[in-house]
């Protein structure tokens, strides 16, 4: 007969000490046997530990005082109940204590939910083990023993998380800033965040150059430019920001988004109001589509940089998603962080690479002219998109008696600083060139004069004077690749030219070499971007030069071009510059 076949009455219901009373005068062993009871009992209730004691029905037969501090429900609100009728909110299995019934071995399990006493933690569990209580041949029930393990459950859920947060963070960097431009960072942002931390986002750049075609901002009020958003239907697009606008967004002072700008602090607007919202977006038509996209919450978090933020990044919650908690926060600051170095360092590059190739243009736009008897075709190919410009540039001067001067030259590095420097060389070697000196002489002043100005960048050059009377080309090189004669009748030559330091060295020691040209022979001369490739040895880009086969009968522009066809495919590593020079025929 087990306990639910008995009267309902509770079990170990404190009348030990009234039992000692009565057994006084018993014999020795039943009053041992009544300590060996009230010895228990104390166990029971002084353990920290939940006990209870279960019928056949699962009814509470007995809980010790450590499961009534738990639940927050008196002991007698237990007896004869089940867990679903004292304590709703906690789950476990009854197929598992079933088990337990049916073959008595113990069996563990989780038990979690809420109970009636307040908690510090997100989620409360347990731990517990059942054990069926045989009497002979008999079942009578259950024990079941339990301790909290919510501290331990919440550490590992924390632990989990982190381990997900920095997996998260690890891959936005190999997803995040791939490319030195601002538009694609932005994109990349936005993708990423979604559907991992928002189910909707964009990304909005604080734009510092006007646009001819929008009225300035009005004073106090700061324009943000829209450049990516992800997820779902495009918000931006819904509500009017690609018309006239231009992807533009003005922020006004007591806007929450000026204010995470300013403080550099984010704007979490969880299951936002109306009116909150309103101050988030620009009219209520704005708000509307907001709605209809089912968005409840929204977090603003600035873009920082060492010096101010570059912009905000928008994550969006709608539907059935959370509302964003404050390590979801914490995460996009740390996605914000790292995106935002890489969005600085792509629009300072675009500024930077932009400024040097409008200058360089400028320089190799403007060469100066040969004699009318010899006729120049150039090309200047920008390396590819992760390159920032060089300081190549080329000449052409007609000098005195007929002759003309061809100049090639690349300013050591790349970016602003060497577009200057290239200038500098320029403008220097014309000036030298004009007095007519030989050009080994030419170098030699040039390196001089470099050396003295004290410019922190040497630069390769090579010269060489067109002699139409006499038929002849003078060569001197500092440091630059050699050039190739093009004959029309014969294979391509590689000429030797004596090699001399670069220029700023003030090494000197630059020798001239003469040789014959012929009508109708084309000189090239070129910057190492044309034969610099990892995969193949400097050697045999050289080589290659000398084994093309052009017509050379045709215009000398459509030379050039068949030439770059040969030998450039796709971007190259570095800037490209080439100068052809033909004599023209009699």
């Amino acid at each position: 007969m087990g306990f639910d076949q008995l009267p309902l009455k509770s079990l170990f219901t404190g009348a030990e000490d009234a039992l000692l009373s009565m057994l006084a005068d018993a014999p020795a062993e039943a009053v041992e046997k009544a300590h060996e009871y009230k010895i228990l009992r104390d166990v029971l209730d002084g353990t920290s530990a939940a006990v209870a004691i279960l019928d056949e029905r699962l009814r509470f037969r007995y809980v010790n005082d450590a499961m009534a501090r738990m639940s927050g429900v008196p002991p007698g609100a237990f007896h004869g109940r089940t867990m679903a009728e004292v304590l709703p909110g906690i789950h476990r299995s009854e197929d598992v204590l079933r088990m337990v019934l049916g073959d008595g071995r113990p069996r563990a399990l989780s038990v979690t939910g809420t109970t009636h006493v307040s908690s510090p933690f997100r989620q409360r569990q347990w731990s517990a083990v059942y054990h069926r209580l045989d009497h002979g041949d008999r079942v009578l029930g259950l024990c079941g023993i339990a301790v909290e393990v919510s501290g331990l459950r919440q550490y590992m859920d924390d632990l989990e998380r982190a381990h997900q947060r920095l997996a998260l963070l690890d891959t936005a960097a190999t997803r995040v800033g791939t490319t030195l431009r601002v538009e694609q960072t932005c994109a990349e942002l936005a993708e990423f965040v979604v559907p991992s931390l928002a189910d909707r986002a964009s990304v909005r750049i604080v734009d510092t150059q006007e646009a001819d075609d929008l009225p300035p901002p009005a004073p106090g009020v700061l324009r943000l430019r829209i450049m990516a958003s992800a997820g779902g239907p495009d918000i931006v697009a819904r509500i009017g920001l690609t018309a006239t606008s231009g992807y533009y967004f003005d922020v006004p002072r007591d806007s929450p988004v000026r204010s995470c700008l300013d403080t550099g602090r984010p704007w979490v607007g969880n299951l936002a109001s109306d009116d909150v919202l309103l101050k988030m977006l620009r009219t209520p038509l704005d708000l509307e589509v907001v709605r209809e996209l089912g968005v409840h919450s929204i977090v603003v978090v600035p873009l920082p940089t060492r010096e101010h933020p570059v912009g905000v990044l928008y994550l969006l919650r709608a539907g059935d998603s959370a509302p964003f908690t404050d390590e979801d926060v914490v995460v996009a600051q740390e996605l914000a962080a790292r995106a935002a170095v890489a969005i600085d360092n792509a629009r300072q590059y675009t500024l930077e690479h932009s400024m040097a190739l409008e200058l360089q243009r400028a320089l190799l736009s403007e060469p100066g002219g040969p004699h009318p008897d010899v006729e120049t075709a150039s090309r200047y190919l920008p390396a590819g998109q992760r390159a920032l410009v060089g300081g190549d540039w080329f000449d052409s001067m007609a000098l005195p008696c007929g002759r003309t001067l061809q100049v090639m030259g690349d300013v050591m590095g790349h970016g602003f600083t060497a577009a200057v420097a290239m200038s500098q060389y320029r403008s220097l070697l014309r000036t030298i060139a004009a007095s007519g000196a030989p050009v080994e002489q030419i170098l030699q002043e040039a390196d001089h004069r470099l050396a003295s100005i004290g410019l922190d960048r040497v630069a390769t050059c090579l010269l060489a004077l067109v002699d139409p009377g006499q038929g002849t080309c003078t060569f001197a090189g500092a440091g630059h690749p050699p050039p190739v004669l093009l004959h029309p009748d014969a294979p391509a030559e590689l000429v030797h030219v004596p090699t001399g330091p670069p220029l700023g060295t003030d090494l000197g020691g630059y020798e001239a070499v003469t040789l014959p040209v012929r009508p109708g022979t084309v000189l090239l001369m070129y910057t190492d971007g044309l034969i610099e490739d990892r995969r193949r040895d400097i050697d045999a880009s050289l080589r290659r030069l000398t084994h093309l086969r052009l017509d050379l009968d045709g215009p000398l522009e459509s030379v050039v071009d068949a030439l770059l066809a040969r030998l450039v495919h796709g971007t190259t590593e570095d800037d490209v510059t080439l100068l052809a020079t033909r004599l023209r025929g009699p």
